[in-house]
C-alpha cells in the first residue's frame, strides 16, 4: 500500500510541471490595455511610495506591484511620481463643458475629476434660465455624456435655481406653498443626479435667503444623501458668523457641509480671522457635524465688478441693477453705502482693503480693453472719477460680466488652513474656451491653469506646509470620499484608473495674475478611466470622461 502512495506521488510530481505549463504561457503572453513601469506610486492614502509597476484594462486598475504580462501599450515612468488623478472640489466648468468638452487647462494641471455647481447645473441648452419645475439636470447630464467629456464631472444644484423658479428675483422670503415648491424643485434635482446643494450668498438673489429657508432645503437634500456646500455669507469680518450660519444649516438639516473656498479676506483680520474659523469647525467635527472646506492657493480672488455694488439694487436682475445705475441720486446712496456698510451685504472693497487692489481684467467692452490689468484707483485717476463712479460705469459699459481679482487674502492663512486634515483643493476656475479670457467664465486668473500644482510647487516643495504624501490625500481620496466617489481616488485594484505622472521636483505653476494662461510643467502624462489624455504637453482629442452622479440618483 506504502509502495502505490509513493508511486503515486512521483507520478503527480513528474505531470505538474507540464500541467502548470499552459498557465505560465499564458501568464507571459498576458496583455493588458496599458501598463505603467517603474514608477514611484503615491496610493493617495498618504502612505510614502512604493515602486511599482501599475497594469489597466477595461478602464480599471488591474494590477499594482510586479507585472510580468504585456501592455498593448507601455510606459515607463523611471524617476515619475505616479498618483491618481487629481480632484477639483471647486470648480466652474458647468456651462463650459457643453461648448468644449476637453478641459485642457484642467487637465493639464492634473485634474482628472472636476466637482461644479456653485452656481447650479446650467439648463441643458446652456441659455435659458430655469423655469418652473425641476431643473434640466437629468437633460443636462445626458447631453454632457452624449457630447464627451475629457474629465469626469459631477454637479451641484443651486438654492437659488429652485428660489428663482419660484420667486423669480424678489427679494423677499417665500410663503409655505412657495417654499413647498421650492423643495420639490430640489428634490427631483437630486433624483437626477445631483451632488447636493449649493449657494452663494454673497451674491443676489441667493443672498435673500434666510437661514430657515436653506435650512428647509438642504433637509430634502440630507435625506437623498446629498451635500450643503456653501459660498458662504461673508469672507471678511464678517466669517466667524458666516461659517456659522453653515454649520447650523448642516447640523438642523443633518447634512454635511463643504465650506467653499475657505479664506479670510480682511486684512485688518488675518491672522486671526482664520483661527477662529478653524476652531469652529474642529468644534463642530469635534461634537459629530461632518464640516470641511476647500481652498485655491492664491492670496487674491475674482469676480465681476457688480459684486462691488450693495446687494439691494441687485433685486430684479442684471437690467434693474444697471438702470439703478444710472440714476444718480441712487447711486450716490450706493457710493455712500460701499463706505459706511450695507444690510445683508458682505463688503468685498472693504475685504480688498480699498479699490487699488481690485484689478480690471476683462472689461468685455474692445473701448476699454486698454484698462484692463489697472486698478480700479488707477482707472478713477485716469478718468478723474470716483472710483465707484470707475467701477460701475464699467459694468454698465460691458457687454457681459465685467471681471476682476480682488487681493484679499494672506499667504500665512493660506498655509494655517492648509494645515487642517479637513481641507481639500479647489481652483473656484473653469475649463477654458482657449479664447484668451481665461476659463469660460470670463475670468483670467492663474487658478485655472495653476491650482494644484502650485500646491505641490510652493506649499509642498518650497515651504513645507504639507508633506508629498499629504498633499496628494487632499487631491484624491479625501475629495473622493468627501464626495461619495468610492471607486477613484486611490491606486487600488478594480477601482477607475485616473492617473497623474509628475516629477515633484520640476512640477511648476508658470501661470501669473499678468500671464494667467501659462500651462504648468512637470506633469508628464494624465489619464483619465484608463484612456490617455494628456502627453507631450498635448490633449490627445480622448473623451473617456464620466457623468458623475449623486447618491439620490434615480
Amino acid at each position: 500500500m506504502k509502495h502505490r502512495w509513493t508511486s503515486w506521488l512521483r507520478t503527480l510530481a513528474l505531470l505538474a510541471p507540464l500541467s502548470l505549463l499552459p498557465l505560465q504561457l499564458a501568464a507571459q503572453t498576458a496583455t493588458f490595455d496599458l501598463v505603467i513601469r517603474n514608477a514611484r506610486v503615491l496610493d493617495g492614502a498618504g502612505n510614502p511610495w512604493v515602486k511599482a509597476d501599475v497594469a489597466i484594462e477595461g478602464g480599471r486598475f488591474a494590477k499594482i506591484g510586479h507585472v510580468t504580462a504585456a501592455g498593448k501599450r507601455e510606459i515607463d515612468a523611471e524617476g515619475l511620481y505616479l498618483s491618481p488623478g487629481w480632484i477639483d472640489m471647486m470648480d466652474q466648468s458647468g456651462a463650459v463643458l457643453l461648448v468644449n468638452g476637453l478641459a485642457e487647462n484642467k487637465l493639464r494641471m492634473g485634474v482628472t475629476t472636476a466637482i461644479g455647481g456653485e452656481g447650479g447645473t446650467p439648463p441643458a441648452d446652456g441659455k435659458r434660465e430655469l423655469q418652473d419645475g425641476a431643473s434640466d439636470v437629468g437633460a443636462y447630464f445626458a447631453r454632457l455624456q452624449q457630447g464627451g467629456i475629457s474629465i469626469n464631472f459631477g454637479s451641484y444644484f443651486s438654492a437659488t435655481q429652485a428660489r428663482m423658479a419660484v420667486l423669480g428675483s424678489d427679494a423677499r422670503a417665500p410663503n409655505t406653498d412657495e417654499l413647498a415648491r421650492m423643495a420639490s424643485i430640489m428634490g427631483e434635482a437630486m433624483e437626477a443626479g445631483a451632488l447636493g446643494m449649493t449657494t452663494a450668498l454673497i451674491y443676489p438673489p441667493s443672498s435673500y435667503a434666510t437661514t430657515d429657508e436653506l435650512v428647509a432645503l438642504a433637509t430634502v437634500v440630507g435625506r437623498a444623501g446629498g451635500l450643503y456646500a456653501s459660498h458662504i455669507r461673508g469672507e471678511g469680518k464678517e466669517l466667524v458668523q458666516a461659517v456659522s450660519e453653515a454649520i447650523e444649516i448642516g447640523e438642523r438639516a443633518s447634512l454635511p457641509v463643504e465650506i467653499f473656498h475657505f479664506k479670510a479676506a480682511y486684512e485688518p483680520g488675518w491672522g486671526v480671522l482664520i483661527d477662529k474659523a478653524i476652531s469652529q469647525i474642529n468644534t463642530a467635527r469635534e461634537r459629530g457635524v461632518d464640516v470641511a472646506a476647500d481652498v485655491y492657493p492664491y492670496t487674491a480672488g475674482g469676480t465681476g465688478l457688480e459684486a462691488t455694488v450693495p446687494s439691494w439694487a441687485h433685486e430684479g436682475g442684471s437690467n434693474a441693477l444697471k438702470k439703478r445705475l444710472r440714476d444718480s441720486k441712487i447711486r450716490d446712496r450706493l457710493k455712500r453705502e460701499v463706505e459706511t456698510g450695507s444690510p445683508g451685504w458682505w463688503n468685498i472693497i472693504e475685504a480688498a482693503g480699498g479699490w487699488d487692489r481690485v484689478v480690471l481684467v476683462n472689461a468685455r467692452n474692445e473701448s476699454n480693453a486698454w484698462l484692463e490689468n489697472k486698478s480700479i484707483a488707477e482707472i478713477a485717476q485716469l478718468s478723474k472719477k470716483h472710483p465707484a463712479d470707475a467701477a460701475w460705469d464699467l459694468v454698465l459699459e460691458g457687454e457681459g460680466r465685467v471681471m476682476g481679482i480682488f487681493h484679499m487674502m494672506s499667504e500665512a492663512d493660506i498655509s494655517r488652513a492648509l494645515a487642517e486634515p479637513w481641507v481639500s483643493i479647489g481652483s473656484d476656475a473653469g475649463a477654458a474656451l482657449g479664447n484668451g479670457e481665461g476659463d469660460g467664465l470670463g475670468l483670467p486668473h492663474p487658478r485655472a491653469y495653476g491650482t494644484h500644482p502650485r500646491v505641490l510647487a510652493h506649499f509642498v516643495r518650497e515651504l513645507g506646509v504639507l508633506s508629498l504624501e499629504e498633499a496628494i490625500r487632499r487631491m484624491t481620496s479625501w475629495p473622493a470620499s468627501r464626495m461619495g466617489l468610492m471607486d477613484r481616488g486611490l491606486v487600488r485594484e478594480g477601482l477607475w484608473a485616473d492617473v497623474v505622472l509628475f516629477d515633484p521636483e520640476t512640477i511648476t505653476d508658470r501661470a501669473t495674475y499678468e500671464q494667467p494662461e501659462l500651462y504648468p510643467t512637470g506633469i508628464h502624462t494624465v489619464i483619465v478611466n484608463g484612456q490617455v489624455v494628456i502627453e507631450n504637453d498635448r490633449h490627445t482629442g480622448k473623451r473617456p470622461g464620466k457623468v458623475l452622479y449623486g447618491k439620490g440618483h434615480r
